[in-house]
């Protein structure tokens, strides 16, 4: 078994950290061989607040994934959000120094690297530079610009920017726990590739990824990401107003929340009532579920009401931007009951609960294709789809090295360094810096 067939995602959520190992069998499906869990002790609302909790509940869930899967791993994908992200967009252009040559993976990789060097507030970091739409020449509407000729290439791009310091904890995190970081990816977008289907992202839809410490918004039109936004609520506030409003503790709130909870006050009668047990002797409590689903419904309708503000902000009610695919939910806070009606009540469009499964092999556990595992699904993914990109890479160098080893054998003259230049593509660059960073942080 190759090693670069395997790759990890590790999601860092506020409520539990899940590492989950696999790789692609025949069908391009993904095969899991190990997943692990662990309850996340250092993150409030998605930001590492305890170095130290942090690092060993990560070493708890990888050992967990290596235990079952029986390989040992190096690296990993992780995931980022809280409320620190933000994102914008920003329009470039570079000047081809020849028309007559065909545009290639060279030119977008400097047209990119050009946006990553953007001048960002004291203390931010751009993330990821997703490519929008192209221009040719002045020619808009273009999606892929690859094979053309043309002087001027122009692009808008959707800019996401993180805290410099936020990241560098994750990456010493992960260090700490002895993987090194692979990658880092903002968390809607890889709960995004889990649970949406092409069409959709083609009709404009609307993922809302309901977590424990916040709620991640990612919008998108004409198969292009379009908006993206951090909520910095989630699964826990609900379970706090609970454990506030009931007088119990945080264990008992959230099971009640889980077992009993729904998001639609006017399905529970009166006398539908579920019994505590007492603190050390003390009298059980009695909570009536048409109290428990008021507090719940009054805290998603405050959630899902923000996230609609942000829905409002990408203009969704214009012909263009319209969102014919609607709303997919997902998250832990997706398998809240009656929350599908309730989001398609506030917001008046179609809603849906999105599963991972569409992406896993037809013998995954039924337990790994819920909802709250999307992210990890996506994260995993990611690292499958970069090592491959990896592969093709590494091919494509050999081939320019075998081209070379044949010229210089037939004594013809060859430009070796115009066949080999830039063998590190932008993106391994960024990796190599992002990673003497990360080393000279600790």
């Amino acid at each position: 078994m190759e090693r670069n067939e395997i790759s990890v995602g590790l999601d860092i959520g506020t409520t539990k950290i899940v590492a989950m190992i696999g790789r692609k069998n025949e069908y391009g499906k993904i095969e899991l061989m190990g997943i692990g869990k662990a309850k996340s002790l250092g993150v409030h609302r998605g930001v590492v607040n305890n170095i130290t909790q942090t690092i060993q509940s990560i070493q708890q869930a990888v050992d967990e994934a290596i235990a079952v899967s029986g390989v040992q791993i190096n690296d990993a994908v992780v995931g980022i959000a809280g409320q620190h992200i933000r994102s914008l967009q920003h329009s470039d252009y570079i000047t081809r120094p020849n028309s007559q040559d065909v545009i290639d993976e060279t030119d977008l990789e400097k047209l990119e690297g050009q946006v990553h060097k953007l001048v960002m507030l004291p203390g931010e970091e751009i993330i990821h530079v997703l490519p929008q739409e192209f221009k040719v020449d002045g020619q808009g509407e273009i999606k892929e610009p690859k094979g053309m000729y043309g002087g001027r290439l122009e692009a808008n791009f959707h800019v996401v920017v993180g805290q410099v310091s936020s990241i560098r904890n994750i990456g010493r995190c992960i260090k700490s726990a002895g993987l090194n970081l692979a990658g880092i990816t903002l968390e809607p977008l890889a709960s995004a590739d889990a649970v949406l289907s092409q069409e959709e992202k083609e009709a404009g839809v609307a993922l809302i990824d309901i977590g424990g410490g916040t709620t991640d918004l990612a919008i998108f039109k004409d198969g292009i990401i379009r908006h993206t936004a951090v909520i910095p609520f989630g699964g826990n506030v609900i379970t706090e107003d609970i454990k506030e409003g009931c007088s119990i503790i945080e264990k008992q709130a959230e099971l009640l929340k889980t077992k009993f909870g729904s998001a639609w006050p006017g399905e529970n009668k009166e006398n539908e009532i579920v019994s505590i047990p007492g603190l050390r002797g003390r009298d059980p409590k009695e909570i009536t579920l048409k109290t428990l689903s008021k507090i719940i419904h009054a805290r998603v309708v405050e959630i899902i009401e923000q996230t609609f503000v942000e829905i409002r902000n990408y203009g969704h009610e214009e012909p263009k931007k319209k969102l014919i695919a609607g709303i997919v939910l997902t998250g832990g806070g997706a398998q809240l009951k009656h929350i599908k009606q309730l989001v398609e009540y506030i917001t008046g469009m179609d809603t849906r609960i999105g599963y991972p499964n569409e992406h896993l092999a037809g013998d995954s556990e039924e337990e790994i294709s819920s909802p709250m595992y999307a992210t990890a699904v996506g994260l995993l993914m990611k690292g499958l789809r970069d090592k491959e990109k990896m592969r093709e890479k590494n091919l494509l160098n050999q081939s320019a090295n075998d081209a070379i080893e044949e010229e210089i054998k037939e004594e013809k003259p060859v430009k070796e360094k115009e066949i080999i230049k830039d063998k590190k593509s932008l993106f391994e660059r960024w990796s190599d810096k992002f990673r003497d960073f990360l080393d000279n942080a600790e």
